[in-house]
């Protein structure tokens, strides 16, 4: 990555690298530069998958990750809860 590039440029840049390396694992992916520190927000199917998309972004830029925000688990907004089967 450039030295000179801005926060959000950077932001941009590892997100692009994320996507492409993860193949879709994690949707709705946001990578935000603050205060010199990344933090990771995002959908994924698997712990595996939000793991990976903290490694991938350490590998790729040289500055701490504060939070990893990626939230884990199948369901959507909207989807209904509770086993299926279960009481009506």
């Amino acid at each position: 990555m450039s030295d000179d590039a801005s926060p959000t440029g950077i932001g941009e840049q590892v997100e692009a690298v994320l996507r492409q390396r993860l193949g879709g694992r994690v949707r709705e992916l946001r990578v935000v530069i603050h205060n010199g520190a990344v933090i990771l927000r995002g959908q994924a199917f698997t712990y595996y998958a939000k793991q990976l998309a903290q490694h991938v972004t350490m590998d790729e830029i040289k500055l701490p990750v504060l939070a990893n925000e990626i939230q884990v688990g199948t369901s959507s907004p909207g989807a209904a809860s509770g086993p299926p089967g279960g009481p009506t």
